[in-house]
Order: structure tokens, then sequence, then C-alpha cells
């Protein structure tokens, strides 16, 4: 399957505004449809163009998962209310944890994702809703990674050969395709989205689960949603691409009160870049460094060491899974 990305350059937000409503429209036809709306700047561009083709037609469900960050599902279902987009939230993280359950392999778990939000949930709010269609917000960057074999994105399927009605029994819309993370935030940008929407820092379709190395279960994403808070509250104002905290799979040696104390590694990464395709690590002040390092150690239960990632992309990528 062959897609033609627009470059930013090339791209004109009313224009591609226009054209995506009306292949919305097309796509769905006079049936209804549902839509994934994650938070990201990619679902929720996504979210606006299909409330703006299809009105009332669209079906907006936030999924909790129980891999979101510290209050999110909540705040983004408040936010496209804001917007005049109806919201309903789903909760799933039973379903998602138990699907994780005993996998290690970065594959594993996002397959385990992957089957779990199109197949278990997503199926069924379909099949309930009686909707045809389900929207959500690929972009180029997502298929141009799966395809190339570095990481298999959780949202990338027809590009696999995968056939959604046969395999979920509905077909997936995906008006973001053909652009890159710039272009998105153009669009959102001329859509009328607040700047703190658009231009929010990336986050990855498995959500916390991709900044768990081994297990992923309830506890470990507690412990990298704290981490989390932590780092996006001390790197709010660096203009930097993304950062994120990483939690690393082996307890190492510490110390607390005089005494040894295996605990946790959280793996700090904070980027620049213009496309995600390649990136450096962002040179930070190292007594910014050092005061995330005394926060997370203090505030995250059983972490004994803060570390911060200085390779680029590549050999490494933006994420740890």
């Amino acid at each position: 399957m062959t897609i033609e990305e627009i470059k930013a350059g090339d791209l004109n937000p009313q224009t591609f505004i226009e054209n995506q409503c009306r292949s919305i429209s097309e796509q769905v036809g006079a049936t209804k449809a549902v839509n994934a709306l994650s938070g990201g700047v990619d679902s929720s561009v996504t979210t606006l163009l299909a409330h703006r083709a299809l009105g009332d037609r669209l079906l907006t469900y936030f999924i909790d998962n129980g891999l979101m960050r510290q209050g999110e599902p909540a705040a983004v279902v408040a936010a496209m209310g804001d917007l005049g987009v109806p919201v309903t939230l789903v909760d799933a993280r039973e379903e998602f944890f138990a699907a994780l359950a005993g996998k290690i392999d970065p594959e594993e778990k996002r397959q385990a994702i992957t089957d779990t939000f199109y197949k278990t949930v997503f199926g069924r709010l379909v099949r309930e809703s009686g909707a045809s269609s389900l929207l959500q917000g690929t972009i180029y960057t997502d298929v141009e990674e799966t395809v190339a074999g570095i990481k298999r994105q959780h949202n990338i399927l027809a590009q696999l050969g995968i056939d959604t009605e046969a395999a979920y029994g509905y077909k997936v819309v995906e008006p973001l395709i053909q652009l890159r993370k710039t272009g998105v935030r153009a669009v959102g940008k001329a859509l009328g989205m607040p700047e703190a929407m658009y231009n929010r820092p990336p986050f990855p379709g498995p959500a916390l689960a991709a900044r768990v190395i081994g297990e992923v279960t309830p506890a470990r994403i507690e412990r990298v949603r704290a981490a989390t808070a932590v780092v996006e509250q001390e790197l709010a104002g660096v203009n930097a691409f993304q950062y994120l905290a990483i939690l690393h799979e082996d307890r190492v040696t510490g110390m607390r009160d005089g005494k040894r104390d295996y605990g946790w590694q959280i793996e700090i990464r904070c980027w620049d870049s213009e496309n995600a395709v390649i990136a450096t690590p962002t040179e930070l002040p190292f007594e910014q460094l050092l005061k995330m390092a005394r926060r997370i150690t203090a505030e995250v239960p059983g972490v004994v060491s803060v570390t911060y990632n200085i390779t680029a992309k590549p050999p490494s990528t933006i994420e740890a899974v």
C-alpha cells in the first residue's frame, strides 16, 4: 500500500481540512462512525476533523486502558467538551492489564495492546453502536517505522496487510496518514485548537506501556506515571520535541538511611527533533537534571537511580519499547 507524503512545506491546512472532511464523509457514508481519542495531538486533530465532517454521527470514545498519565482521562474528556465534541469515557483497565500479564517482549506487548484495543474493546463498541467505521490518528511516521521494521506501531493495520473488516468487523479511516507531526500541528491550529493542545509533546499510542521495560503491571505503570509527572512538570518550559521517563526492568543497588536498598531505575529522555525521524538529546542544564533526580528519588517509591539518555536517534529511538 503506497502512501504519498504531504510535506509540511507543501501543506495548505485549510485545503487539507476541506479535502479530508469530504473524504471522511465519503468513506463513512450515511452510517455512524466510532472515533478513537487518546488525547494526543494526532487523535485530537482527527477528532475535530471527523466531528466537522460527521456531526452527531460521530461517536467519540476515550478508552481508559490504565496506561495513561496522571489525570489524563478526565482532562481529555473535559478539553474536548470545551470544543463542542462529546466524549464517552470507557473503563477498560482490567482488560488491558489482563492482556499484558506475563509479557516482556516489546513486540508481544504491542500486539497485546493492538488486539485488546481493536478486537476486544472497539470491536464491542462498534457492534453495540451499529457503526461501520473507526477513525484514528495514524500519521506517516507510524507507517514508516512499522514498514521499515524499526518497531510495530499498534495502530498500523492495513499497511501490514490486515483486512480490518474481516478481522474486526469495521473499516479504519485515517485522515492524517499523509502527514508528519509538524503538518498535524498546523492542521490543528487551523481547526482552532488551543495551542496547548496542538503543540502538546508527542505521546505513544501504547501510552506508558511504551515506557516500561519488562512486564507491564499496575504497580510498574504507577511508578513510571509518577516519574512522568515530575519530568513533565520540570521540563514544561523547555523548547524540546519530546520528554519522557522510562522505568527499567532490573533493580539496582542504592542506599537509604545508611543501609543498602535494592530499588528501581528511571531513565529520563529529552529530544530535539523536527519530525521524529532523527533526534538528538537536548543539552539540559546539569542543575535541572539534578533537580529531577532529587524529586524522582524522593517522590516515586522505590526509585534509587535516575539517568539521562545521551544517545541520538539513530541508533537509539525516542521511546524505549
